[in-house]
């Protein structure tokens, strides 16, 4: 049987929805059958919020100051978090920013440790970080700095849909002129390997969505389907991946044609969020690839007009930290068998992979 993991969870902005979902989720003992939760917060908060639910037993607890100090079978606080930042549900507030970042800060500096194995993240408020002095627009952005990483793609998750972005927090009117074919190619590179290494997918199949209405309707609403968008296809599947399209958006998700695919890769983040969340937003999961480790959240804001209440939904929380599970056992999957492959020795004593194309 494999080992449990050490799943680190950040509590996020703490006067939203965080704690609340992330409670809600633990409340459940089997949670604890299938990892071992590290909470990057406040055992004072967390007390606070848990009087604020009525439906919610008893959750066994444990403080502690270092990952490693973590109890198997108990949800797991480590206090991080200054005694005197105060709560206040449903305000955005320094002290509720300045927690999201020192929490985010420790849970991302033991997942590069390897003292948790993957890290999930609650909802944060980018604007009150930002002025907080944070510097980054979201959590992708700051990872992708974090490891260092060359690239990083943004995958929305769910059991009926998965969709990557090419463009991420950026405005919509610099879109057009971020879009390149050697990026959206770097970006179907990515969740190519993605969708094999991290779902466990054999020669997934890519929707790429069009930029303009109607695909630019043969030039007339806009070029950069044909310009940038189709060479970048026709140079994935040069390389041997299945990418299809372009897609108008609107036909695509209105006929239902994502139950086709593996994936659909879109040029923008509405393009994409918008039609993701109508579709699964009670269970959607924010997924980054192109890390070293495993990260997910849930696809939802603070929504602060819940916050202390009662009144949130638990389950995309809840699966996204089944998702940062099955990525991680995936992963060891995958690396498992290429290494495997890698050492099948050929009759000339070389090294070649068994079969099928490795992927660095």
């Amino acid at each position: 049987m494999s080992r449990k993991l050490i799943l680190g969870i950040t509590q996020g902005d703490s006067n939203g929805i965080g704690y609340e979902v992330i409670i809600k989720a633990l409340s459940d003992d089997r949670m604890l059958e299938l990892c071992t939760p590290v909470i990057y917060g406040s055992s004072k908060i967390f007390g606070f919020y848990k009087k604020q639910l009525h439906n919610i037993g008893q959750i066994n607890t444990n403080f502690i100051s270092e990952a490693r100090d973590a109890h198997p079978k108990r949800v797991n606080i480590l206090n991080c978090i200054p005694d005197n930042i105060s709560v206040e549900p449903g305000l955005s507030t320094p002290d509720a920013a300045k927690a999201a970042i020192i929490s985010l800060e420790r849970g991302v500096a033991d997942l590069k440790e390897g003292n948790i194995d993957a890290l999930v993240t609650a909802p944060i408020n980018k604007r009150a970080m930002d002025k907080e002095g944070f510097g980054f627009t979201g959590h992708t952005e700051y990872l992708k700095k974090c490891f260092d990483a060359e690239d990083v793609t943004m995958i929305m998750v769910s059991d009926r849909l998965k969709v990557g972005i090419v463009t991420s927090h950026i405005p919509l009117k610099d879109v057009p002129g971020a879009l390149s074919e050697e990026k959206i190619l770097k970006k179907l590179r990515a969740l190519d390997h993605s969708l094999e290494r991290d779902f466990g997918i054999h020669s997934p199949k890519i929707a790429v969505l069009g930029l303009n209405p109607h695909c630019g309707d043969g030039g007339l609403l806009g070029d950069e389907e044909q310009s940038v968008i189709l060479p970048a296809i026709n140079a994935a599947n040069e390389e041997g991946i299945l990418a299809f399209g372009p897609y108008s958006a609107d036909g695509f998700f209105g006929m239902e044609n994502y139950s086709r695919f593996d994936a659909v890769l879109a040029m923008y983040h509405d393009q994409g969020l918008a039609p993701f969340k109508a579709l699964a937003f009670e269970t959607g999961v924010n997924y980054t690839a192109g890390l070293p480790a495993v990260r997910t959240s849930p696809d939802h804001g603070t929504a602060y007009e819940k916050a202390g209440k009662d009144m949130a939904d638990p389950h995309s929380m809840i699966s996204a930290i089944y998702t940062a599970i099955d990525i991680f056992r995936n992963r060891e999957a995958f690396d498992e068998l290429q290494e495997n492959k890698m050492n099948v020795r050929m009759p000339d004593n070389t090294v070649k992979p068994k079969g099928g194309r490795i992927i660095e």
